[in-house]
This record gives C-alpha cells, sequence and structure tokens, in this order.
C-alpha cells in the first residue's frame, strides 16, 4: 500500500503526485521525491524500480525480507535496512523497514510494523533548511527515528530486570525467577540484534570513504552512531546482569536445598533419640539394666523427652529450624 507520494523542491513540500508522474519530478535538478510503502506487494515495488531504477538485489532483499540490519551501497544509491521493534504485551515484534535512497528519491518500504513515520516527515516538513540536504537528510531522519524508538524498549527492559532481581529474594519460586530471566534474555538478543548490526554499518556513513549521498552529513550520521553505542553499552550492561542474575538465582536454589536438607536432619535428629532409647529397651533381654525398676518407664520417657528438648534448642540456635 502506498502510504504517500510527495514531491518536495529545495526543502519544501509541492505537492502529492501520483506514482505515474514520480519522473517528471525527479528529473529536475533541486526536486526530490519521498515515497512511503507499507505491505508493499511485489507489483508495487516492480513500479518504484521501474521508476527510480532500484537495483535488482537491494529489490530483492526488500521483496524478500527478515534482513539484517546493514547499509549497502549500489553506485550512486543506498540501500539501508532497519529492524523496527514494537511492544506488543510481554512480547516484542520485529518488523523492518527497507530505505532506498538515490540523489532524487527516497523509498520507504515498511512491513510487519505497526507505527509508520507521520511525524518523521512532518518534523522535516518543519525543518526546511535541513531538508535542503535532500534525500540524505531523509535517510538520517528516519534512521534516528528508528534509533530513537528502541530506547523506551531498554528502559522498559531495565524496569523489567529489576523487578525480576526484586522477585528473586521474595517467595516467588526460583524456577519461575529462572524462566523470567531467560525469557528477559531473549528479548534482549532481538534488541541486541537489531542494533549491533547498525552500529558498524552507520559508521560509513561519516567516517572513511563517505557516500556521495552522505556528504555535509556526517555531524548527522555520527549522532545516530552515538545513538547506537549508547544502546549497544547498555544492552551488554543488562546482559552482564542476567548473567549474575541467574547465577544468583541457582546459589539461591542451592541455598534452599541446604535449607530443606538442615531441616530435615534435624527433624531426624529429633525423631532418631527416642527412637534409640525405645529400640534398647524394647530388645526383651533378661539381664538389661533398671529393666524390673518400676521407674524404668517413666525415667525412659522423661530422658527421651529431655534429650529431644535440648537437641530441639541446639538446632534452634544453629537456625537449622
Amino acid at each position: 500500500m502506498i502510504v504517500n507520494c510527495v514531491a518536495y523542491q529545495n526543502g519544501r513540500r509541492l505537492t502529492n503526485i501520483p506514482v505515474s508522474e514520480i519522473h517528471s519530478y525527479i528529473s529536475h535538478r533541486d526536486c526530490f521525491v519521498w515515497v512511503a510503502l507499507n505491505d508493499a506487494t511485489p507489483e508495487e515495488l516492480q513500479a518504484m524500480q521501474e521508476e527510480f531504477g532500484l537495483h535488482d538485489l537491494a529489490l530483492e532483499d526488500a521483496q524478500h525480507g527478515h534482513q539484517r540490519p546493514k547499509i549497502e551501497e549500489y553506485e550512486d544509491s543506498l540501500f539501508a535496512v532497519l529492524q523496527m521493534i514494537e511492544r506488543s504485551g510481554d512480547e516484542l515484534n520485529v518488523g523492518e523497514v527497507g530505505i532506498f535512497v538515490g540523489t532524487n528519491y527516497v523509498l520507504s518500504v515498511r512491513s510487519r510494523a505497526e507505527r509508520g513515520f507521520t511525524e518523521v516527515r512532518a518534523r522535516c516538513e518543519r525543518e526546511p533548511e535541513l531538508l535542503r540536504h535532500g534525500s540524505g537528510y531523509v535517510l538520517y531522519a528516519l534512521m534516528d527515528a528508528v534509533v530513537d524508538r528502541y530506547f523506551p524498549i531498554l528502559d522498559e527492559l531495565e524496569t523489567e530486570i529489576e523487578n525480576i532481581e526484586d522477585r528473586m529474594f521474595a517467595s516467588q519460586t526460583a524456577r519461575a525467577n529462572i524462566e523470567a530471566l531467560y525469557d528477559f534474555k531473549r528479548k534482549l538478543m532481538v534488541l541486541k540484534h537489531a542494533t549491533e548490526p547498525l552500529l558498524e554499518a552507520t559508521s560509513k556513513l561519516f567516517g572513511g570513504r563517505v557516500p556521495q549521498l552522505a556528504m555535509g552529513l556526517q555531524d548527522y550520521f555520527r549522532d545516530v552512531y552515538d545513538h547506537l553505542l549508547r544502546l549497544h553499552q547498555s544492552i551488554d550492561s543488562m546482559r552482564d546482569m542476567v548473567t549474575t542474575a541467574i547465577s544468583v538465582a541457582i546459589s539461591l536454589i542451592t541455598i534452599q536445598e541446604t535449607e530443606v536438607t538442615k531441616q530435615l536432619a534435624s527433624y531426624g535428629a529429633l525423631i532418631a533419640v527416642p527412637t534409640l532409647i525405645a529400640g534398647i529397651y524394647g530388645m526383651n533381654f533378661q539381664h538389661m539394666p533398671e529393666i524390673n525398676s518400676p521407674f524404668g518407664y517413666p525415667l525412659a520417657l522423661v530422658a527421651m523427652v529431655a534429650i529431644d528438648v535440648y537437641l530441639f534448642f541446639r538446632f534452634r540456635q544453629a537456625k537449622w529450624i
């Protein structure tokens, strides 16, 4: 579906145009066309290729989707793939946007993502002096928007790991805590797979041999790189936190098992002493101390109780029970 197809001249919006008139606008040197597609059909992509002369390999990637984040250069054009991560309940949905950028055109192809780039277009149109840079600035604006959307997700993940850590020392079962930690680690890897490849790709837009489309915009792309670097460092820090939390959770399980073992041993000792005394005096041998004493039975009971009381308080002092 075509969301927008707009022509711009000298940083200012001209008008919405039909696809059939794109070629008449991109033929002007000071004009460029910005087209946005959502879940594009093969026919729509084929029409865009005919209008803009898109590279076959880049078009194939856009059609198939599920690409690793990257920025590729094809002669005088660029093709960027960015993953769009959206929160849906407790899960993270991974969408994708492929961005074709040429001297006089920008084509964004969004798939499997609910949120579009309406606010990005409005922001660019409010800044005509920056939009004069042309399609390269639009590429920056789109990349900046996608990267900035990662930060709220990262903040939510930070809150989630803090809640899991709090539950670890509460009455929650250890199994539930470990399952929650592994589920959190999976979400963290989704975010890492979206940002880490893009970190390397973005560095090519402001350092070394910069593509012609990014000339004059190196500072802007460096800003995107800085945001990605912050995300990357935060993700690595949180991965270390998860690793530590899993170790602590396993240690807590070991401690709980040790406490249970102590309690079982304590109660076993309390039962074993009376059993030992009763077993000895239940052997019914003819010659046994106090076997014929009228006080033998009460003395045996008193001895059992006294020893058990003594053991109980010793175990209580040792915090075994």
